[in-house]
């Protein structure tokens, strides 16, 4: 499986933005070579491995010291940088069931390599479940729920809840997300 380019650089943006250049040097020391070389020259619209991404995503978590929640963290961001610019039109009618009903065509926009379903299971609550992906990793679970958490508040829901129910890092045969809002 291979995911976008703009996957790996808004992580290392992120460590940019919050602590600096001399953290981003130190997440690349963490990694091989061969992926240091890759991440000199990330261009957000080519493929690549995604096991550089779930490398990429170990050293962060390592180098930033606040655990796992940093992925929530970068979720977050990706979604504000993503819906504020280049996929604006996800989120123009400020309608959260609009947003994710478009899941499956936002999924192949960042991976290569499976599917995203999307089911309303009432006003304010759906949920997304994704099929046959071939590499997946508890980052980037937590990456996706960030990533829903700050698509639906900016499409106007508030008290947002997002709960991953299942998960292929946990030994699920799917990731399913349930996502809640007022």
């Amino acid at each position: 499986m291979r995911v976008k380019g703009g996957v790996i650089k808004s992580r290392l943006e992120f460590v940019r933005d919050r602590s600096g250049e001399p953290a981003v040097e130190k997440v690349l020391a963490r990694l091989s070579e061969s992926d240091r070389d890759v991440c000199a020259h990330i261009l957000a619209a080519m493929w690549y491995p995604f096991t550089l991404n779930a490398s990429l995503d170990e050293a962060i978590a390592a180098e930033m010291g606040i655990g796992e929640q940093i992925f929530l963290l970068i979720g977050d961001k990706s979604a504000a940088h993503n819906l504020g610019s280049t996929h604006r039109a996800f989120i123009v009618d400020r309608d959260p069931h609009g947003l994710l009903r478009r899941a499956s065509q936002i999924y192949q926009m960042y991976y290569d390599t499976g599917r995203r379903t999307y089911e309303k299971l009432g006003e304010t609550k759906a949920k997304l479940t994704t099929f046959e992906s071939e590499t997946y990793s508890k980052h980037d679970c937590l990456t996706v729920i960030g990533w829903h958490r700050k698509a639906i508040e900016m499409c106007g829901g508030t008290h947002v809840r997002v709960t991953e129910t299942k998960c292929r890092a946990k030994g699920a045969d799917v990731c399913e997300y349930v996502c809640e809002w007022d």
